[in-house]
């Protein structure tokens, strides 16, 4: 479906808390499956990565697709378990979310907040900053210096976006508590003891098989979970007819069931990325576990109706980059050229 064509539910008339409500909780079991599903794997690909440089380096990155893959998974599990609905009491969630945080270098309580804020704000244009893409619109761009456009401009520019910057998101930038809002001060001591933890992980294993070893493994895996995972952040939520509006017109339907996209991927993939893709369902009831939102989705009819994005569509997102407040819809810095450029 073409995301120009799909009809977007009106949120004010959808008793969206009883459709949602059935699906709400963990379940116990399911979650606990899908941690073995997980991590043995993983930790099972890993060791055969390690070995394969026996044989020889090209083997060791064909490994690292999956493992990659079992990586991306993992940060589901602990995306879940911050919002509290991978098991049901808060230690059991906490617990495992920081056995996560260790493989996939995201400090897991800091990122926790900075999620939950973006939930809380997600397409308001008054509160962009922390947990999202910042976007400019359109009128912001114009009144910026020659220097602010350009620093934008490289910000947004596809081969750093996608190529360079997931990278030195999660083994740089995470690495500090970069927010200063005083909602993020609480957390920031978190991110030091990951790091601390992360360091005697890292530590061991490069004692076990040394530094070379250990960047030749974990590093592919690293940069391809990162970027995946970045890729899939963005594309949720920066399509053509997505959803911002001031504080004063705001809702946060609107925001879930319009301004999150539907991203149909193929089922492997949709494995591998925790049903992620059902992002309109999840920002609308985050309490929802990743294994149960294709069931809401196909159970509800009217949830079916968001922007359906697919692999080949989305690649259309990859130039967005302004929100023009007048069209209401997100345009690229050819077509802002194009027609305000010379105005």
């Amino acid at each position: 479906m073409n995301p120009k064509d799909s009809p977007s539910p009106t949120a004010e008339a959808i008793p969206w808390q009883k459709l949602v409500a059935k699906y709400q909780g963990a379940r116990p079991r399911q979650s606990l499956w899908q941690l073995v599903n997980t991590t043995l794997p993983f930790f099972a690909l890993l060791y055969l990565m390690y070995r394969s440089l026996e044989v020889g380096y090209w083997l060791t990155l064909l490994l690292a697709l999956p493992t990659a893959g079992f990586l991306v998974r993992l940060f589901i599990i602990q995306h879940d378990s911050g919002h509290g609905s991978f098991f049901k009491t808060r230690k059991a969630n906490d617990a495992v979310g920081i056995f996560c945080s260790l493989f996939t270098w995201t400090p897991y309580h800091y990122w926790q907040k900075s999620h939950a804020i973006h939930h809380a704000t997600a397409g308001n244009l008054d509160q962009r900053g922390i947990g999202d893409i910042y976007t400019m619109t359109v009128k912001e761009y114009q009144q910026q210096s020659r220097w602010g456009r350009l620093k934008y401009r490289l910000y947004r520019n596809p081969i750093l976006l996608f190529g360079v910057v997931p990278t030195l998101l999660f083994v740089v930038f995470y690495r500090f508590p970069l927010a200063k809002t005083e909602a993020m001060k609480k957390v920031r001591a978190s991110v030091y003891w990951t790091n601390l933890a992360i360091a005697l992980l890292v530590g061991g294993a490069i004692g076990l098989v040394g530094w070379q070893a250990f960047l030749l493994v974990y590093a592919p895996v690293m940069i391809l979970a990162a970027t995946a995972g970045t890729w899939l952040f963005y594309v949720q939520h920066q399509f053509e007819n997505t959803y911002w509006a001031k504080s004063d017109t705001w809702k946060y339907e609107l925001a879930a069931l319009r301004g999150s996209s539907f991203y149909r991927l193929p089922r492997i993939l949709q494995w591998f990325t925790g049903n992620i893709g059902f992002h309109h369902i999840h920002h609308l009831s985050p309490r929802i576990p990743n294994y149960l939102l294709e069931q809401c989705h196909r159970e509800n009819e009217i949830f079916q109706k968001a922007v359906t994005l697919t692999l080949r569509s989305s690649l259309k997102c990859i130039f967005l980059a302004l929100w023009d407040e007048e069209e209401n819809r997100l345009i690229s810095f050819r077509e802002w050229r194009a027609r305000y450029a010379t105005a």
